[in-house]
């Protein structure tokens, strides 16, 4: 198997013509020490070679924290005890600290562990760590546009539009409170024709989010049932998944030859492209009836401002357009949509935590009129459950990395411009020093002596800092209303006992597919 990764390398730099790797240790600087690539073949300088699977590796411009010891070409990315790091940070950071430095293939990422960390590099060196670095399954998902772009001038324009056209759709108003309500009483009524037997949540509550991304993107919304709608929702949580498994990780550290190999990656690509496709004609269809002075969604948007700014450097253009829809449905679904189901199966393994959310909610709302934005503040239990089953959540974000945007000396290490970062948020949802159970399922971190709500600064389910997602606001709605109201319609059963499992592990098994089915009977 080494030897096949070793070939794999060989292969990759061949095709990237001339490629250097620089290897440092405590004796040597980074320029003393090459292993080379080039389409002669590799040259390993034997002198040092045994030496440098022990030693730090770092680039010219910087010395890098320390970290576990990565192999020649593959780094640590064989290694089950570095990656995923969601599994691994806390005996990293008892090897090396809160900071420390992986290697992906040839490609050094330094990881920043624990709330203090994270929060020094985030939103106190927030210009410095507001960067982002090439990687190339983002890179051949979005084409290097909307958000997931590297340019900082098109990353802050766009980032610009899409909050404000959020905005003036009624993002955090009651213009888009009511348009989620709508559509979760349609999630009611089709959890409701289930009469009571058992059935996967996850496909009906995607569905349901991702419609309410569908009306501000599109202007309307589709059935439950629609196979091209369901076949769409399929494709978006492909791309999450690909970008945080090990499949990912080796197209990213050898991109050009994973092109030749069949793959999971082959068919999220294909399927993406044909999902493009799909957004495509969409956007065609609102060329042919658009009205600049009646824009109807996001689309149309984007369209009067490609029409307006034709003679600019081109930022607005369809190709733009069709990826920064994408990249929204991507960021818009996923997450909203597994923190929702996690918070169905949450509260149907504890009884008496639905139970009391139910009782707030008749005692609040009633069962005549439907939970509104609100509401929220009168509800402090049912606000910090659904807050403390997203800390409860656990995933890995190698392949979602920050850039430091210039040369930067952060905790005594030297750290280069362009430098890959990756925050570890699980460490910080899980830090010992922030939470007083940190490995419980426990909603009272968010209430305080008066069982109030109480906000948690080590709280970042949407990242934090200049890079944090610009959707947020909606995201919020969403879990609360879409939470709160199938609470008010319905008690939820497990269909199997769980009795063995706790809530963590339940929370990691809906991320994995691995649940059992639910029930849900009217009240």
């Amino acid at each position: 198997m080494l030897i096949f990764w070793v070939f794999i390398g060989w292969l990759e730099g061949i095709l990237e013509q001339d490629f250097c790797l620089q290897v440092t240790s405590s004796r040597h600087t980074c320029s003393e020490v090459k292993s080379c690539y080039s389409p002669k073949g590799v040259v390993f300088h034997n002198k040092y070679c045994e030496e440098a699977l022990s030693q730090l590796l770092c680039e010219k411009k910087g010395q890098l924290p320390p970290g576990p010891t990565p192999w020649p070409i593959l780094g640590n990315l064989l290694q089950q005890d570095v990656l995923p790091l969601f599994k691994s940070y806390k005996k990293l950071i008892g090897q090396y600290g809160p900071i420390f430095t992986i290697w992906i293939g040839s490609k050094p990422l330094v990881v920043l562990c624990g709330y203090k960390m994270i929060k020094d590099a985030l939103i106190d060196h927030a210009e410095e760590f507001s960067g982002r670095t090439v990687v190339p399954t983002i890179d051949r998902i979005f084409h290097n546009h909307g958000l997931a772009t590297e340019d900082e001038r098109t990353w802050k324009e766009m980032r610009h539009f899409m909050l404000s056209t959020l905005r003036n759709f009624g993002m955090g108003k009651k213009q888009m409170s009511n348009k989620v309500q709508e559509e979760a009483l349609c999630l009611v009524e089709e959890m409701g024709s289930m009469q009571g037997h058992s059935f996967e949540p996850r496909r009906r509550c995607t569905g349901a989010v991702s419609n309410v991304i569908s009306a501000v993107v599109f202007g309307n919304r589709f059935d439950y049932k629609d196979q091209t709608f369901i076949e769409n929702q399929k494709t978006v949580e492909s791309i999450l998944k690909l970008c945080g498994n090990f499949a990912g990780m080796v197209y990213n550290s050898f991109p050009k030859i994973m092109e030749y190999f069949p793959g999971q990656h082959t068919k999220t690509f294909a399927d993406i492209e044909k999902l493009c496709g799909f957004i495509h004609k969409k956007v065609v269809l609102h060329q042919k009836t658009l009205d600049i002075q009646e824009p109807r969604d996001f689309i149309d948007c984007f369209l009067i401002k490609l029409e307006k700014d034709q003679n600019s450097p081109k930022i607005y253009t369809l190709e733009n357009l069709v990826r920064s829809v994408l990249e929204m449905f991507f960021a818009g679904t996923v997450s909203t949509s597994n923190a929702l189901v996690s918070s169905l199966y949450v509260v149907a393994k504890l009884p008496h935590i639905q139970a009391k959310v139910q009782h707030e909610i008749d005692e609040m709302v009633g069962a005549n009129r439907i939970p509104s934005m609100e509401n929220r503040l009168k509800m402090p239990f049912t606000n910090a459950v659904i807050h403390e089953v997203q800390r409860c959540w656990k995933d890995s974000l190698e392949t979602f990395p920050r850039a430091t945007t210039c040369d930067i000396k952060f905790h005594g290490y030297n750290i280069p411009k362009n430098m890959a970062v990756v925050p570890v948020f699980p460490s910080v949802h899980f830090d010992p020093l922030q939470w007083e159970t940190p490995e419980k399922f426990n909603p009272d971190h968010f209430l305080d002596e008066k069982g109030q709500f109480r906000k948690r600064d080590a709280f970042m389910p949407f990242s934090a800092g200049k890079r944090s997602c610009p959707g947020e606001a909606l995201a919020r709605m969403e879990l609360f209303l879409f939470f709160s109201v199938l609470l008010q319609k319905f008690t939820f059963y497990l269909d199997v006992d769980t009795k063995d499992m706790d809530i963590i592990s339940l929370i990691t098994d809906v991320k994995n597919n691995k649940v059992p089915l639910l029930r849900a009977i009217k009240r």
